[in-house]
């Protein structure tokens, strides 16, 4: 086959221009829109980043110096401006503490029940979820306890939900299920670091003589043939366990955000 002159060449380039070219722009342009529009959304990102991250560090100056006013204002607008954020969950932690300490119960019970409604399934829920029990308990607020962590996955805080589910009982004076609770909540030697044994198994021996009986023991075969409460542990006397302090719950640290 003989070479096409120069201006055959040029020729069947024209044709195939003019069928192609307006794909070939379409693409160069949609190929810059794209790298445009991701770098401003990194660039977007990182600015609210940095932001949230500056809102933070002010709830967190007001918190340690005590300061409610200053901590209220950042993480108001916090809340407002970067909620999808780590930042405000971590917030929210610290805010409710903060309010504890200046006797304003319901307020940090609103703002945990907040921050596990708006993360669930996140381990920070862990936390806030053991606080607002303890909030509701000393509230008076037993029934609301046993329903925020009865039926909780086990995990990391699972003796500790137990602990508490048994002081709910017990202002209940459902005393078998305290039984139960704090027989639980000693069960597991993985966690017994973060709990006081010692004081668990005197409040189990406070408990009335009726918890004993065989209303308790089926609760606790029931337990276990569910697979919830683990193993039971005999009862040892309070004089014989080792005391331990009470390890305060982690703070989880924000978790860096993903692009």
């Amino acid at each position: 086959m003989e070479d096409l002159s120069e201006k055959e060449q040029l020729d069947a380039m024209r044709a195939w221009w003019s069928e192609n070219g307006k794909f070939v722009i379409g693409g160069i342009l949609v190929g810059i829109v794209t790298i445009f529009g991701i770098n401003q959304w990194r660039t977007t990102t990182a600015d609210a980043e940095i932001a949230a991250s500056t809102l933070y560090e002010d709830v967190m100056f007001g918190a340690g110096s005590g300061d409610l006013d200053v901590a209220v204002e950042a993480a108001t607008k916090l809340f407002a401006e970067y909620d999808g954020t780590p930042y405000a969950a971590q917030s929210r932690l610290a805010l409710a503490r903060l309010y504890m300490d200046n006797a304003r119960d319901q307020d940090a019970a609103d703002v945990l029940s907040t921050l596990i409604d708006n993360n669930p399934g996140k381990e920070i829920t862990l936390v806030a979820r053991l606080r607002l029990g303890k909030i509701l308990l000393y509230q008076g607020k037993a029934e609301e306890v046993v329903g925020l962590l009865s039926g909780q996955p086990d995990g990391a805080f699972s003796a500790r939900y137990s602990e508490l589910l048994g002081d709910a009982y017990v202002e209940l004076e459902q005393y078998a299920e305290a039984e139960v609770a704090y027989m639980a909540a000693l069960a597991d030697p993985a966690q017994s670091q973060t709990l006081d044994t010692a004081l668990i198994q005197l409040k189990i021996n406070d408990l009335p003589e009726a918890a004993g009986g065989a209303a308790a023991e089926e609760l606790i075969e029931a337990s276990a043939e569910a697979g919830t409460a683990g193993e039971v542990p005999e009862e040892v006397p309070a004089a014989e366990l080792p005391a331990e302090d009470v390890a305060a719950e982690p703070e989880p640290e924000p978790e860096p955000e993903t692009e």
